[in-house]
Order: structure tokens, then C-alpha cells, then sequence
């Protein structure tokens, strides 16, 4: 299943890969308990993935033997799942004594399921708590696309004459906070102090990070990615960095250590545009925002100005300009930013737009949309006017290379032909990629995009 390799005895159920390339997914929910008899396909649980709730359904019919994980817990692809009880045969009448060593070897074979399940889980939720030692092995085959691969595993210091095994920079770290790595418990794989147990120990012996020649506290320091020193006198909550917002952090992170941004803004007087849209409005019957017009806008433009209409493979080192534009749409739900996209938008007209946008919006709240619904976008539209503010620099929906922010649309006294009037302003702000998108093409783009806004009976012809 989906490039893992399952076991051939059925006796356990791998995580298979849920989506294109991924390398882990969120456990959100079980919808069995062990000792539940299944039929083939019948749905074992419920698990976040990128930004989609997915239904896992077992591959084959039996009874669940054991649940590999809780809810919260972060599984990676080809680790164990569930484990299924052994098929019972009775096709030859067994002797006491050939029972009885069945019956141990059936208990002996159960626990050491158990064990090997949570040896699994207890890895693969190590690996992931610390990047500082090193990963293990995983049994089965993977598919894992090179844009999701993992950076390699750093050299770690063997332990010699008593010394406590840690990474260069797990000692870099002790070093910053003070402390003595030898009096550091480790509890990584093999015994190896990690970053966390180094930042664990600063914050119960806040005594061995005191200058000792001065009495004073250290001065503040840079600690390496995964650890960070806590004020625990102030603590009001911890929330877990998981589901949506997880991957939000993840895909965002990517972003902007990978596409090199820069911002342009402008505003568009869409006076004669609003009294536009009040009159579509009024022939739909129903209420039409300016965004399902800002996206028509959006889609004459690209067409215009191709360049923007691209994503960009950094493994294969290329662009691809695309000849359809897929428009990407942020929608904020209660589990956090979503981006729905919608095909072949240049071929919409704005109520069409407007029709996909409420139904996708409302898939994303109910957390109905699919994984596939979020991919392939080649340009993004955030409207963060509906909340409140002007410009902003909004960050790039990697691999695409521009995002348009649109913010809240405001009464100006306007100046047109020497003349004063009231108008309806609306401030945009345009990030693009510039390995891909020089400055001026995006200042040009952003002109375009006003014109069109500018000019309502062109934009809807």
C-alpha cells in the first residue's frame, strides 16, 4: 500500500504513505478497540496529514490484537500501526504437551509484539523530539519524494573511557548554558545526551549555569534549533505543536528558508468596481464579495504575465511555468490556516469563483476537504481585509512564487481629473520569489492586477 511494503503473515499493519511523499502523520483519533473483529477495509482510525483529516482502513480481515499510539502521537510511514491476533487453525488435533508449548509460545510471541510496538513508538517519537542523535532504522520499503527528504543524521561522539556520547553540538549547547554534559543523564538511543536533557538539567540546576566568579545569571544565549531554555515561574499553558498548525509551521519554515521573498504594495480605487458587484449581487440574489472579482483580476493578469504562474522544482533544479493557473485560496478555520485550491479559475466567471470558494471554505471547516484539493496550486490569494489591516508581507505558498495579500478596502476622499470625490480604496500587497520573479515584473504584474480592478466592465467582459 502507497510504497510500503506490508508483512505477507497479515500479522501487523504498517502506516502506509497517505499522501504524496509523506514521510509522517498525526494519529487524531482510533475508530477500533483491540479485541475488535474487522472486515477488509473497514476504517481502524483517523490521522492528519498535511492539511486533511484521512480515514486509514485495514488492508485485510481480522481481529486487533494491539493499538500502536495514542491520540496526539506523530507515527512515521512504516512504522506499526496495529497488530492483528494470529489466525486460529484446527485442521489437526494438537497433544496436551504440543498445546501447552503453543500456549507459551503464543504468550511469549504476544509480548514481545508488545514490546517490539512500543520499542517502534518510543523510537520514532524519539527520532522525532530530537534531531541531535541519530535516527533509526525502518524495516519495509519506503517512497518518500526528495522534496520531503530529511537532512542526514550528525556524527555523534563514541563514548570513551566513561565520557557521555553526545553530538558536537549537544556539547556546544552544555557549554553556552554552563553545565556539565557528564552529570547529564541521557535518554537518547544508545544513552546519548540530546539537546532536550541538556536544556532539561539548566532548568533544574539553574545554579551550574551561574558565573561562578561573579554569582550573577548567565547572559542570554543562542540555543541550538529543538532546545530552548523556559522561565517556568510564568508558564500559564503548554499546547501541543500538532495537527494543522503543525504543518502550517512546516510548510511555512520551508518557505522562507527556501524562496528568497520580497514585497511590493498598491492600491486600487474600486469605487466603480463595489457599485459592480452590488449589481451582480442583486441579479444572483445573493451577496457577492470583492474577492471572487480580485481573483478574476488575478487570472487575466497571470495570463499577462506568466512568470508568476510557476512553481519551482529546487531538487530538479528548474521552473515550470504552468498553462493553467490553479488558484489557491486561505481560509481560516478554528484548526488553523487552510488553502484550498481551485482549478482552472482563469476559466471561471467571478460568481462561479465566488460559488467554489464558499463550498471549499466550508469543506476546510468541517475538515471534509481532501489532501488532493490543497496540492497543484500555482498562485495564492489571501484576503486578511476580511479581518482587519491594510498591506502585509504575506509569505509564499511554496513551491509557487507569489502570494497576493488583499487588505481591508477603505473610504478615501480620492482626487480623479482635478476633481475630489468619495472613494472605496483596496491596499494590496504582492510577495514574490525573486530567484524566480524580478522586481519589476512584480511591480508590473501589481499594475496590472489595479488596472483590471479599476476598469470593472473589462475585468467581467
Amino acid at each position: 500500500m502507497a510504497g510500503v511494503k506490508q508483512p505477507s503473515d497479515k500479522s501487523h499493519f504498517l502506516l502506509p504513505d497517505l499522501g504524496e511523499g509523506l514521510a509522517e502523520a498525526e494519529l487524531i483519533s482510533w475508530k477500533v478497540k483491540p479485541g475488535d473483529v474487522l472486515k477488509e477495509s473497514q476504517t481502524i482510525a483517523e490521522m492528519q496529514t498535511d492539511k486533511a483529516l484521512v480515514e486509514v482502513p485495514t488492508p485485510w480481515a481480522g481481529t486487533i490484537a494491539e493499538l500502536c499510539g495514542k491520540a496526539g502521537d506523530v507515527i512515521p510511514v512504516g512504522a506499526v500501526l496495529v497488530r492483528y491476533s494470529a489466525a486460529k487453525t484446527a485442521t489437526t488435533t494438537a497433544t496436551p504437551a504440543a498445546t501447552a508449548t503453543a500456549t507459551a509460545s503464543s504468550s511469549a510471541s504476544s509480548a514481545s509484539s508488545s514490546n517490539a510496538c512500543m520499542s517502534s513508538q518510543i523510537a520514532a517519537n524519539a527520532a522525532a523530539a530530537d534531531q541531535g542523535t541519530v535516527v533509526g532504522t525502518m524495516a519495509g520499503t519506503l517512497t518518500v519524494s526528495e522534496r520531503f527528504a530529511r537532512r542526514g543524521p550528525e556524527t555523534v561522539e563514541v563514548a570513551r573511557d566513561g565520557k557521555a556520547m553526545a553530538t558536537p553540538a549537544v556539547r556546544g549547547l552544555a557549554r553556552k548554558f554552563g553545565v556539565d554534559i557528564q552529570k547529564i543523564a541521557g535518554t537518547g538511543r544508545g544513552g546519548r545526551v540530546t539537546a532536550s536533557d541538556v536544556g532539561a538539567f539548566a532548568e533544574t540546576e539553574p545554579a551550574a549555569t551561574a558565573t561562578a566568579s561573579t554569582g550573577f545569571a548567565p547572559r542570554a544565549t543562542t540555543v541550538a534549533a529543538g532546545s530552548v531554555f523556559i522561565d517556568q515561574s510564568d508558564v500559564a499553558q503548554r499546547v501541543a505543536f500538532r495537527g494543522v498548525r503543525r504543518k502550517i509551521a512546516e510548510a511555512l519554515t520551508r518557505s522562507v528558508q527556501t524562496a528568497v521573498h520580497f514585497t511590493v504594495v498598491d492600491e486600487a480605487d474600486v469605487t466603480a468596481l463595489d457599485n459592480k458587484r452590488r449589481e451582480y449581487s442583486k441579479v444572483v440574489g445573493e451577496k457577492l464579495s470583492m474577492l471572487p472579482f480580485l481573483m478574476a483580476a488575478v487570472c487575466r493578469a497571470l495570463r499577462k504575465h506568466p512568470t508568476l504562474n510557476a512553481i519551482v522544482d529546487d531538487a530538479k533544479g528548474e521552473i515550470i511555468l504552468k498553462s493553467a493557473v490553479h488558484l489557491g485560496c486561505a481560509v481560516d478555520t478554528d484548526a488553523g490556516l487552510m488553502v484550498p485550491v481551485i482549478r482552472n479559475a482563469s476559466a471561471m466567471a467571478p460568481v462561479q469563483l465566488a460559488q467554489s470558494v464558499k463550498t471549499l471554505a466550508a469543506r476546510c471547516k468541517d475538515r471534509t476537504i481532501a489532501r488532493e484539493e490543497s496540492l497543484g496550486g500555482t498562485f495564492t490569494i489571501s484576503n486578511v481585509g476580511s479581518y482587519g489591516g491594510m498591506f502585509a508581507t504575506p509569505i509564499i505558498n511554496y513551491p509557487e512564487v507569489a502570494i497576493l495579500a488583499a487588505g481591508r478596502s477603505k473610504e478615501r476622499v480620492c482626487v480623479k481629473d482635478g476633481k475630489f470625490y468619495a472613494g472605496l480604496v483596496l491596499p494590496l500587497s504582492l510577495s514574490c520569489d525573486h530567484r524566480v520573479v524580478d522586481g519589476a515584473e512584480g511591480a508590473r504584474f501589481l499594475a496590472t492586477v489595479v488596472k483590471l480592478l479599476e476598469d470593472p466592465d473589462a475585468l467581467v467582459s
